[in-house]
C-alpha cells in the first residue's frame, strides 16, 4: 500500500491522476443557468428566425407562444386547453435580439446569485417567475402573443435585489446603477416601448421577488423545505389563475370574421 493525501492507496490505484473537484468549486458553477440558456438557445433555433426583426412563422411559434384565447377560434390558447403555452412561451422569442438581450442579462444576473442561493432555490425561483409572468401577461393582454423569458429574468432581478437588501448593500451600487438601475431601466422600457409585454415583466418581478423572501425566511427559520413547498404552491396557483384569466377572456358568443393575430395559424390550416 502507498501513502497518499486522500489515504492508503494500492501501488496501481497510487499511479491513476483523477482529477479532483473541490465542493466549493462544484457549488460555484451556475449550471441551472447555462442550462436554461441552453434550452432557450435550442428553441429559438427550432424556431428558425435568426434575424433581428419579425415574427417567427415555424410551428414551434405557433404552438408554443402564449395567448391566452382568440375571439372565433375556440381551438386556439390556454383558454382551450392549451395549457403548455403557460411553460413554453417563456423559452421562445421572436428574434435575434430579443434573446440575444434576454440571455444576456440571464448570464450576468445568474453567474452571480446562482452560487449564493443554490441550484435549487434558483431554479425555484426562476420557475415561480416564469409562471406569475405568464400570469401578468395574460391579465394585461389576453388576445396577444407573448413568448420570451423577460418575465422570468425579472424574477432573477428582483431576487437578486431581495438577496443585496437582505446584505444590507445598496441596490444601486455598481455600474448603472447596479441591480436597481437595471430594474427601474427595463421597467421604464416595459411601460415606454410598443410591442412589450409589462404585464409578464411586473408579473415576473413580483413573483421572483415573493420566492426570494419566502427562501430567506425559510432559510432564517431553519425549514427550507416549507419554503421550497409554499414556492411550488405559489407556482400552482399563478398556473391556475392563468387558466382561469385565459377563460374568463372567452366573449359568451364568439363574433364571425376575426383576423387571427400575426404569427398564429388555425391548426390544420
Amino acid at each position: 500500500m502507498t501513502t497518499t493525501p486522500v489515504g492508503m492507496r494500492c501501488p496501481e490505484c497510487s499511479q491513476q491522476r483523477t482529477k479532483v473537484v473541490r465542493l466549493r468549486e462544484a457549488a460555484t458553477i451556475p449550471r441551472v443557468t447555462y442550462a436554461l440558456i441552453a434550452i432557450n438557445v435550442v428553441a429559438f433555433l427550432a424556431e428558425g428566425n435568426f434575424s433581428f426583426g419579425g415574427q417567427p412563422t415555424s410551428k414551434i411559434y405557433e404552438e408554443g407562444a402564449l395567448i391566452g384565447s382568440i375571439h372565433g377560434y375556440p381551438s386556439i390558447g390556454v383558454a382551450h386547453g392549451q395549457w403548455w403555452r403557460i411553460v413554453t412561451g417563456g423559452f421562445l422569442h421572436e428574434n435575434l435580439l430579443h434573446i440575444a438581450f434576454n440571455m444576456y442579462v440571464l448570464y450576468i444576473l445568474g453567474t452571480q446569485i446562482e452560487p449564493v442561493l443554490g441550484r435549487v432555490k434558483f431554479a425555484m425561483i426562476y420557475a415561480v417567475a416564469l409562471f406569475t409572468g405568464s400570469l401578468g401577461a395574460l391579465i394585461v393582454s389576453p388576445h396577444a402573443i407573448t413568448v420570451g423569458a423577460s418575465g422570468a429574468v425579472f424574477g432573477v432581478m428582483a431576487a437578486f435585489a431581495v438577496e443585496m437588501r437582505s446584505r444590507q448593500i445598496p441596490l444601486m451600487q455598481g455600474g448603472l446603477g447596479g441591480v436597481g438601475g437595471l430594474i427601474l431601466i427595463n421597467l421604464v422600457i416595459s411601460f415606454t416601448l410598443p410591442g412589450i409585454s409589462w404585464g409578464g415583466h411586473v408579473g415576473g418581478l413580483i413573483g421572483g421577488g415573493l420566492a426570494a423572501l419566502i427562501i430567506q425566511l425559510g432559510d432564517r427559520r431553519r425549514v427550507p423545505s416549507l419554503a421550497l413547498a409554499a414556492c411550488i404552491v405559489i407556482a400552482a396557483l399563478a398556473a391556475v389563475g392563468t387558466v382561469a384569466v385565459a377563460k374568463s377572456s372567452e366573449p359568451e358568443s364568439e363574433p364571425v370574421g376575426v383576423q387571427l393575430p400575426a404569427g398564429v395559424s388555425v391548426p390544420g390550416s
